[in-house]
């Protein structure tokens, strides 16, 4: 039996702007907006997506996690997640998310795996610090 690693307790990115492109570097390079009033809507995600998706992989990564240690059976997960601002101050107040998981398990499993997703995710938890944090987990077998 193979020995489980311990999670890294630090994490490093770099990013880089100039006037034609901005990119954010953590071990793959990912194309970013960070344009100040545009005059054309950009296809690349700004710090308001890279958030969201943040905490959407971080409850991705918790039900692979779950899955192993619970263990808990499925075949996909999606995940939708809603954020929102306020301008003064400026800052997130909510973060809204929908999680839909192909699985056989029943309901009361499926429960505990969100309630294990709202326990131990490293992200979800540093938002839910300072921010409102609510979702639900829908399933089809």
């Amino acid at each position: 039996m193979s020995a489980m690693t311990s999670s890294p307790l630090s994490f490093t990115v770099t990013a880089r702007a100039d006037a034609a492109s901005s990119t954010l570097n953590a071990g793959d390079a990912l194309a970013l907006d960070t344009r100040w009033q545009p005059d054309a809507p950009s296809t690349h995600p700004g710090p308001a997506e890279l958030l969201a998706g943040a905490f959407a992989a971080c409850l991705l990564k918790n039900v692979a996690r779950s899955s192993a240690m619970l263990p808990f059976a499925y075949q996909s997960a999606d995940v939708t997640v809603t954020i929102h601002r306020q301008d003064a101050p400026p800052r997130f107040t909510a973060i809204e998310y929908t999680l839909h998981l192909v699985t056989p398990e029943p309901a009361h499993r499926v429960e505990l795996l969100h309630r294990n997703l709202q326990k131990f995710g490293t992200v979800y938890n540093t938002l839910a610090a300072v921010c409102d944090v609510s979702g639900s987990v829908t399933t089809t077998g």
